[in-house]
């Protein structure tokens, strides 16, 4: 195991570390399974945002005396509704979730996690509330040792870091969410390729991490499976596991790279990241091959934008595609990530604006009423 300091923190951490949604509904015997397979190789970060007490239960009595030895990543706001995860600026219901992660990993949680700050309202009911002097409590309380925040959108994120109250950050990324559509390419929809460049917002965030001391940790490094998969992936050919991780660690102020394993074998599988040569974690030549012909497929270009009825449709399609690829055991966190989307796909009123400008022909009125098939409240 390599590790990393993150940021401006004192915390060296693994490497590869471990996010433990996957877990969540498991039996207390495959969580010890993986979580011993995970320690024993060295891993010394885990992401417990669930809100679930089992699963937090579990993974503490997993832990055992090892607790000591091991960053906890736990989210303040991460609330459970009717058994299913919510988001909550709510200070006695964020309080009481909080208090139970706090009683259930011994009173201490290494990093204390702003929880899903994507939007500017998610950024108001944070920073213009009690919600975040609340959190400055934890800290100044010892309840936490370090103020951290988790984002999808890299300007919410940079919007929070310039407030200076984070020293870190957990943020999604993998080459498909890094790149984007050049303008270049959007006249022939027939020789249509992804640029291969940066987001420049994207760029943006890490170089500011990098600048201020910001460490990251990734969460999303796999794509939720959808970069290795063949019927997937975005590009010419399937990334392997270690070169996703590879590309998550090459970028500035990353220190971990967490995978969601479900079991030991794949933390096992994972571990071969620090056996295999250099040549085999390389991803460039994935990355720069001739993309597949997406037509049809969202690729998240964001040039069907701007939407009249102000649905943020990439964001959508995201969380369409990864329910898509198991329809029957969607991640909880993705049905709470959709419900709280500002406008989700119930708001279409199919007016064909986006369609006419998709360089892909992506079929986004039916994609946004399957979205709410699949992923809305009465679902």
């Amino acid at each position: 195991m390599l590790f990393r300091r993150l940021g401006k923190t004192d915390l060296k951490i693994s490497a590869i570390g471990l996010g433990c949604e996957n877990l969540d509904g498991k039996t207390y015997a495959q969580v010890e399974s993986t979580i011993n397979t995970a320690l024993e190789h060295g891993v010394n970060i885990l992401d417990v945002f669930m809100p679930g007490k089992e699963i937090r239960e579990n993974i503490a009595k997993s832990l055992g005396n090892r607790r000591k030895d091991i960053i906890v990543q736990g989210h303040i706001g991460s609330t459970g509704v009717r058994q299913q995860y919510d988001i909550s600026r709510h200070i006695p219901t964020v309080r009481r979730y909080f208090d139970d992660i706090l009683r259930i990993f011994g009173g201490y949680i290494d990093l204390g996690m702003m929880f899903f700050i994507d939007s500017e309202e998610d950024y108001k009911e944070v920073f213009e509330t009690e919600f975040v002097t609340y959190v400055e409590h934890l800290k100044t309380q010892g309840y936490i040792g370090h103020i951290g925040f988790s984002s999808h959108n890299p300007a919410m994120a940079i919007k929070v870091i310039k407030t200076g109250l984070p020293e870190m950050l957990m943020f999604s990324i993998n080459p498909a969410f890094d790149m984007f559509l050049s303008e270049e390419h959007r006249e022939d929809a027939s020789e249509c390729e992804l640029s291969g460049a940066m987001d420049p917002k994207r760029a943006e965030l890490y170089e500011l991490c990098k600048h201020e001391q910001i460490g990251i940790t990734v969460m999303k490094t796999l794509g939720a499976g959808k970069l290795i998969l063949p019927e997937h992936t975005p590009f010419a050919k399937p990334l392997t596991v270690p070169q996703c991780i590879h590309y998550a660690l090459s970028k500035p102020a990353v220190a971990s790279a967490l995978l969601g394993c479900q079991t030991a074998d794949e933390v096992l599988d994972a571990m071969r990241y620090f056996e295999i040569s250099e040549s085999e974690k390389d991803y460039s030549a994935s990355l720069g091959s001739t993309y597949r012909r997406f037509e049809g497929s969202c690729v998240y270009c964001n040039h069907c934008q701007p939407c009249p009825a102000g649905i943020d449709i990439a964001a959508v399609h995201k969380y369409l595609d990864i329910a898509l690829l198991d329809s029957d055991n969607i991640p909880p966190s993705i049905r709470c990530h959709y419900s709280n989307l500002a406008h989700s796909g119930s708001d279409c009123f199919a007016c064909g604006n986006c369609e006419s400008r998709c360089p892909f022909n992506v079929p986004i009125i039916r994609n946004m009423e399957e979205a709410e098939r699949i992923l809305g409240e009465n679902s």
